[in-house]
């Protein structure tokens, strides 16, 4: 059943039970919130489905702290998958989602009409509610590929992923700063389990990820292939940190992908977006739920990032505004000072 499925049943069911409420109040106060994410195969939508499950509270939800939601009263959030940052952005300053996922370096090129997205209107709208994770970028080739480098990559089958993803955006940057272009390799567009699927087949020789390690598709596919990361490191990892300040020069730790070495390559903060068109109350309403106590336990045992996503670090790596709800929380709760 899915997560909307589930929320449908829960205000039937709450309907029958709470007291008081007939239906049409009800369904004329309920509040509906989309997250736009990414691929399933990949960490925003697992991520996603968690911060929608904590913020959402149906009506006829138990009381917080007895068991219940902690949520934002008579609000239904869903994770929506989609094509990713870029893509994500673009939903949310068109008004097809009310938030989104997408990375900080994307997010800031599109708020200043700067870097990859010169040239194009500046998204003057768009605001920041939290920042999440840190998101590393995996290049991934089977062991015995003779793919040891960014420039090993010249002439071979590389998928750079769907054109609309952060992946393909920072893919595009990588090439650049190790002296190729997306013109020296043969490039495809596949996601997730198509990728990985592609790789194993020899239909691909690469393929690039942005992603929270462990990212799920690539668990499935270490366990089934002998498979290398390509580090992203050396002094076109210097050059990329050094021109764009999004970019860090980090670690995926060994054996987060089964038979995987340690693995030096750069990372991006994945940042959760919204509107400044959405409601004041309900953004701050929205950005208490994410971080109040509850919200907390499901975050620690919904997926492996989710341990990573605390208050200290909300605000860590914040380049597009945030939004006015939010600003609020963050000053009341002392993690922002006040003016």
């Amino acid at each position: 059943m899915s997560m909307l499925s589930k929320f449908a049943k829960a205000v039937t069911v709450g309907a029958i039970v709470v007291g008081g409420f007939s239906a049409p109040s009800i369904a004329q106060d309920l509040k509906f919130f989309t997250i736009g994410t990414g691929g399933t195969a990949y960490t925003y939508y697992p991520v996603g489905g968690v911060i929608a499950n904590a913020i959402s509270k149906p009506p006829g939800s138990r009381e917080c702290g007895k068991g219940g939601s902690c949520g934002v009263d008579n609000l239904i959030a869903s994770a929506v998958s989609s094509r990713g940052s870029v893509d994500n952005v673009n939903a949310i300053i068109s008004g097809l989602r009310n938030s989104g996922f997408a990375q900080s370096d994307v997010a800031y090129w599109a708020y200043t009409g700067t870097g990859t997205m010169e040239g194009k209107e500046p998204a003057k709208d768009l605001r920041t509610i939290a920042a999440l994770f840190e998101e590393h970028i995996h290049l991934v080739a089977l062991g015995d590929s003779g793919i040891n480098s960014v420039a090993d990559l010249k002439g071979k089958r590389v998928s750079l992923d769907e054109p609309g993803s952060g992946t393909y955006v920072d893919a595009n940057l990588i090439l650049e700063a190790n002296g190729l272009s997306v013109d020296d390799v043969t490039a495809e567009a596949l996601k997730g389990g198509a990728a990985s699927e592609a790789l194993r087949n020899g239909k691909i020789d690469a393929f690039f990820v942005v992603a929270g390690y462990p990212t799920g598709s690539l668990v499935e596919l270490a366990s089934a292939a002998d498979i290398k990361l390509v580090p992203i490191d050396g002094g076109g990892a210097k050059a990329l940190a050094d021109k764009y300040g999004f970019f860090s020069q980090s670690e995926i730790p060994a054996g987060t992908y089964e038979g995987v070495d340690a693995t030096g390559t750069v990372a991006v903060g994945a940042q959760w977006f919204t509107s400044a068109k959405e409601d004041d109350d309900l953004i701050y309403e929205i950005t208490k739920a994410l971080w109040n106590d509850e919200s907390r336990k499901l975050l620690d045992v919904g997926h492996a990032k989710g341990k990573t996503i605390t208050p200290a670090t909300a605000l860590a790596g914040v380049g597009v505004p945030l939004h006015p709800g939010a600003e609020r929380f963050y000053k009341e709760a002392g993690l922002l000072l006040v003016k």
